[in-house]
């Protein structure tokens, strides 16, 4: 059903003045833009911002008037205005990629303006919120480094570059700007393993290899330093250089070994033991393939590391034995054995651990394996003359008195000069009747001790009888 005539005649009047009226505000800011764009094409930038302002106070729903005078702004250096602007395009239309990656280009202006006026955390901000923008474009987040290193952040610096390594991959540029910042912050050896990880990925890196270098000179000073400081006694002071060395050049093994024989020197067994193991090991897979002549220091030093290992065990046992702890001292040394089965002393200081264990089997055949290897060794002599004495009494003490004056004949061929092993020998001999083999020992006792009356006694049984 249509509307009467009249209706619609009166409904057409109402909306006519108002269809003109938008048309005349349009027409209106389009002349202020087309104004606006004149202007600009002659380098009038206020004319151009003001122009383009009317058209927006007529239509603020246009874009591009909003896009024009932020880049009437940009010409004028106003970045934060323009930046509203961009960001009022961005909000009118948010699916134009376009904007928000021209908004990222004035927040880097911006920021690269504050920088270059000393303003590093204004700087830092509007580099941040361009990499926000464009998160891809590296650029924009090196700004934002530089910021963060100007301000001395280089903890945050550090962050930010192991999120990039996390993010992008391993990179030699990203491992030698990592290798810088630890250099910053004094963290030698992280510095150092970056700059090797940087020369494995791209072996000809200048920057890498000019760091190097520097941290290896350092590096031979402080060695070097060490070693005079060794020479005159100086130990604990030679330990703090040579912990320089390592932080500087941490797969040196000539420093590890250096090292440990310091420790041992201090008696830090522990901490030897630990920097001679590594001192091995980075000798035969430092941070460079040996050849040649290298290859054949390479084998001394190794064979160094391993005597001083050897000594380091033998130290540390006997610092275990003198306080009670045999156990440990008899681990200690069947490393140092291990390593080393031709040093007689190995072996008698195990026999003298097992001794004190009472284990008297283990340390008699530690005792002869060492008279095998030094037979002319008087100090063995004595030991296994001890020991065969002790074995001797506990034999007579279970009866059996022959094998006990067999024991106690070998302890006095090891020692002829103790009349404590002729007395016992006497009352085995006593015991299975070999009277005059106990005259004989009886005399022998007198003769080293005259004032020991167990002996006189002894002696005068058989006349007795």
């Amino acid at each position: 059903m249509n509307p009467p005539a009249d209706c619609a005649e009166t409904s057409a009047l109402k909306k006519k003045p108002d269809m003109y009226g938008e048309r005349i505000i349009k027409e209106k800011a389009e002349k202020h833009y087309e104004a606006g764009v004149d202007a600009m094409s002659q380098s009038h930038f206020d004319k151009a911002v003001s122009c383009f302002s009317k058209a927006i106070l007529l239509q603020s729903h246009q874009t591009e008037f909003y896009v024009q005078r932020a880049e009437a702004y940009l010409q004028l250096c106003d970045f934060q205005s323009a930046a509203l602007d961009y960001k009022h395009a961005c909000g009118l239309e948010p699916q134009t990629e376009a904007y928000p990656q021209r908004l990222a280009f004035v927040c880097y202006l911006q920021g690269q303006c504050c920088f270059d006026l000393g303003k590093f955390l204004e700087a830092l901000e509007s580099f941040t919120k361009a990499a926000e923008l464009k998160p891809s474009f590296r650029p924009y987040h090196m700004r934002s480094l530089a910021c963060l290193t100007a301000l001395g952040r280089y903890s945050d610096c550090l962050q930010l570059v192991n999120n990039w390594l996390k993010m992008d991959g391993q990179s030699a540029d990203l491992f030698t700007l990592r290798a810088r910042l630890h250099h910053q912050l004094s963290q030698m050896t992280l510095c150092y393993h970056d700059l090797r990880s940087a020369l494995r990925l791209k072996p000809c890196c200048p920057e890498a290899q000019a760091l190097l270098k520097r941290m290896k000179d350092v590096a031979k000073d402080s060695h070097q330093a060490a070693v005079n400081k060794a020479l005159k006694g100086e130990l604990s002071d030679a330990l703090g250089k040579i912990n320089t060395a390592l932080e500087y050049n941490p797969n040196k093994a000539q420093y590890y070994l250096f090292r440990g024989i310091l420790y041992r020197r201090l008696k830090d067994f522990t901490a030897a033991i630990e920097d001679l193991v590594l001192s091995v090991e980075f000798g035969g897979a430092g941070e460079d393939p040996p050849h040649g002549d290298m290859r054949d220091r390479s084998l001394d030093l190794e064979e160094d590391a391993q005597t001083q290992l050897v000594r380091t065990y033998n130290d540390f046992a006997i610092q275990c034995f003198s306080r009670g702890l045999y156990g440990e001292g008899i681990m200690l040394l069947n490393k140092a054995i291990e390593k080393d089965r031709n040093a007689s002393e190995l072996f008698i200081n195990r026999g003298d651990c097992f001794f004190k264990q009472c284990e008297w089997t283990f340390a008699l055949a530690d005792y002869e394996q060492a008279e095998e290897m030094d037979p002319d060794n008087t100090a063995i002599w004595l030991r296994l003359a001890i020991i065969h004495n002790t074995l001797g009494l506990h034999c007579y003490k279970d009866k059996k008195y022959q094998e006990a004056a067999d024991k106690f004949s070998a302890a006095i061929r090891y020692n002829p000069g103790v009349g404590q092993y002729y007395e016992n020998r006497t009352k085995a001999y006593s015991k299975v009747a070999k009277m005059e083999e106990a005259k004989m020992d009886a005399i022998r006792v007198l003769i080293l001790e005259p004032t020991n009356d167990q002996a006189s006694l002894s002696f005068h049984i058989p006349k007795l009888r």
